[in-house]
């Protein structure tokens, strides 16, 4: 591994280029995107990108989607686009839109987070933007700790390359496991109870009046409005635009498979399961199971990988008229679709329980089940 100067030695601040090891942010060049492009957003976690999700309240209407408007030259195949579609003003105190990443703790050891050894954290990211300002970066803990600071979209549809350095924290460790370590937020609007302070620009206790810069851009003020972002990279170390590492790009079937710990689905990367009734997968094949009494048939399926937990499950008809909830059982001589539907995921494997009324079901018989899934372990 070689150790190469980026910028002039009066930055005084060498990077290493890190050519085979792992980047801490997962999808950071926005190319998974495993559940489609979405419209008509105006609240709650919405991912479209895998691994980055986008949450308004109370402020707006979107449509989110990956896009191939990405900056020139720089490596970069895909984009997060955000179109405001229904303008809305910060009219209530507690309005806000922000995109957001968060970080599995056992993932962030190497910060060294509350210790007197805490490294500093610097976040690179491209933005394009129709509003150009003022706009915040935040970085949350698990412990209701965090840290702003403020960037600037200097020029509108253009594409521009933000690097923001935090000083570590020598306090507030982070637990060693697979609950959430850091949130990171780019706030995209706000209303006063998150601007009414004074920017938090130091490690602290959680204060929402001091989260948003009070000049933050408000996204949603225009249907004339978008949003671009892709190339987040978070390097331990302080940098700024001159010594920051080149971003760190994986190959798409590395990237899928880490995205796959936290979402996966049965249906083909090509397929968009959004809107999953429009979706007839034929003979879409989960595996052999057997019944186990008149009315009960189990079928056990291992996940493509082992997920961050057990996942929360959907279950979707394979064939003919798909329908929520709803797969089909076939023995070689009927195809039965069940009444019920449950499941007892793990976080490596699930078995799927397909209840049937009337009986008549031969016990210890094998058969096979046909139908799609999701599951969904995110932070």
């Amino acid at each position: 591994m070689a150790l190469t100067l980026h910028g002039t030695v009066s930055d005084n601040t060498v990077a290493l280029d890190r050519k085979t090891a792992t980047p801490i942010i997962i999808n950071g060049d926005m190319v998974i995107a495993q559940r489609g492009n979405l419209t008509g957003i105006s609240s709650g976690d919405n991912y479209v990108t895998d691994n980055f999700f986008t949450t308004p309240s109370s402020l707006g209407t979107f449509s989110i989607s990956q896009d191939t408007d990405t900056p020139t030259g720089q490596g970069f195949r895909k984009s997060l686009k955000l179109d405001c579609t229904t303008a809305g003003s910060v009219d209530g105190a507690s309005d806000y839109i922000a995109f957001q990443k968060r970080i599995e703790s056992q993932d962030l050891q190497l910060l060294k987070k509350g210790t007197s050894s805490a490294e500093y954290v610097t976040i690179a990211f491209w933005v394009k933007s129709t509003v150009t300002g003022t706009a915040t970066l935040e970085i949350e803990d698990e412990n209701s700790r965090t840290i702003s600071q403020t960037y600037t979209i200097s020029s509108a549809n253009t594409w521009e390359k933000k690097v923001l350095s935090f000083v570590g924290d020598t306090s507030g460790a982070l637990g060693n496991d697979n609950a959430k370590g850091i949130t990171l937020l780019w706030w995209l609007g706000a209303g006063t109870t998150f601007t009414s302070g004074t920017l938090n620009t130091s490690w602290n206790a959680q204060n929402n009046a001091n989260r948003v810069s009070s000049s933050n851009i408000n996204i949603a003020s225009s249907t004339d409005n978008n949003f671009y972002v892709t190339g987040v990279q978070l390097e331990v170390g302080q940098f700024d635009s001159n010594s920051i590492p080149a971003f760190q790009f994986e190959d798409v079937s590395t990237s899928l498979a880490r995205c796959q710990r936290y979402f996966q689905k049965s249906f083909p990367q090509g397929t968009d399961p959004q809107n999953y009734g429009s979706y007839v997968g034929g003979q879409s094949d989960a595996g052999i199971g057997a019944v186990m009494s008149s009315t009960e048939y189990k079928v056990v399926i291992n996940f493509k990988c082992e997920m961050r937990s057990a996942p929360t499950m959907a279950f979707y008809k394979a064939q003919n008229t798909p329908t929520d909830g709803e797969w089909t059982y076939w023995d070689g001589g009927d195809n039965l679709d069940p009444t019920s539907m449950g499941s007892n995921p793990q976080s490596h494997r699930v078995t799927v329980v397909m209840g049937f009324s009337g009986g008549g079901k031969n016990t210890g018989r094998a058969g096979l089940t046909q139908g799609n899934y999701t599951a969904e372990a995110e932070l």
